[in-house]
């Protein structure tokens, strides 16, 4: 009986994992029909722009294998900087080249458009017209639910100008935002108006302080013939319409127009007049 073999032991299996490092991308070859194929890309080109709007041919770049993308000026003077790309390439073991897309795309130094910024973020004061709508955000910060911003020392008997009939109303951040952007615009106390003015607004019978907390800065101004009728303005600003301006400056007066009674100027009228002396005029 021959001698039986001791079998070695089972060697662990190691599981190939997938999460290694990432594998490098092959270079692809340049094709040298696709190489040489210039005029067919410039041809392509041609068709797309014309004649006049292709310029020089400016390299090329293996895209895949067997395709070959080449680039060429852009003469247009409405895209300078850019270039048309003409990709080709041809089937394996074939030998004809063929186009396989026309393109225009910005170089290094393109004029492009600026980056897309969303509506939200470039809508500006003054840009909501009659029929337009400006959804509020959700999360908005500047708005708070109803009786979120009540207190204890808040008059129960003002509630409803806190938020009955008002699923949200302004926070305490979109409160201070408001006050500082009408403080330092044209309605608060820098503003060129008010440093002629003869009084602050505060003095002023046209002005209706607002509610609420902002009434001891704010009002609203009710005289039509100010400059910021109907709007917010700051206590201590100020303007000409200002309701104790009473003393009217004196309308200026001219002294009568002086007539020089001795000399005279004679303007002739026609060949057929006959100039007057000095006694027709009543002088001696």
């Amino acid at each position: 009986m021959s001698p039986q073999r001791q079998s070695s032991p089972a060697r662990p299996v190691t599981a190939r994992t997938t999460s290694g490092p990432a594998r490098r991308t092959r270079t692809p070859a340049v094709d040298p029909a696709c190489a040489e194929a210039v005029d067919l890309a410039r041809e392509a080109a041609e068709e797309t722009a014309g004649a006049a709007g292709i310029g020089e041919h400016l390299g090329m770049r293996a895209e895949a294998d067997r395709v070959v993308t080449h680039y060429f000026e852009c003469l247009d003077l409405a895209y300078r900087g850019w270039r048309w790309a003409v990709t080709v390439t041809r089937a394996a073991r074939a030998r004809v080249v063929t186009v396989s897309e026309c393109v225009l795309l910005p170089g290094d130094d393109a004029m492009l458009a600026p980056q897309w910024v969303p509506w939200l973020e470039r809508l500006r004061p003054g840009d909501l017209g009659p029929g337009d709508l400006l959804p509020t955000a959700p999360d908005d910060v500047r708005l708070a639910p109803g009786f979120t911003q009540v207190d204890d020392s808040t008059d129960r008997a003002a509630q409803w100008e806190l938020g009955i009939g008002r699923v949200r109303v302004l926070s305490r951040e979109g409160r201070d935002e408001a006050a500082t952007r009408w403080y330092e615009g044209v309605a608060g106390p820098r503003a060129p108006i008010a440093a002629s003015a003869p009084a602050q607004c505060s003095t002023c019978g046209f002005f209706v302080p607002l509610a609420g907390e902002l009434r001891q800065i704010f009002g609203a101004c009710a005289n039509e013939y100010a400059p910021d009728d109907g709007r917010v303005v700051s206590a201590d600003h100020g303007c000409g319409a200002h309701s104790e301006a009473v003393s009217i400056p004196a309308a200026s007066e001219h002294n009568p127009p002086v007539i020089d009674e001795l000399g005279y100027e004679v303007v002739p009228t026609g060949d057929d007049t006959v100039p007057l002396d000095d006694e027709a005029l009543g002088h001696s």
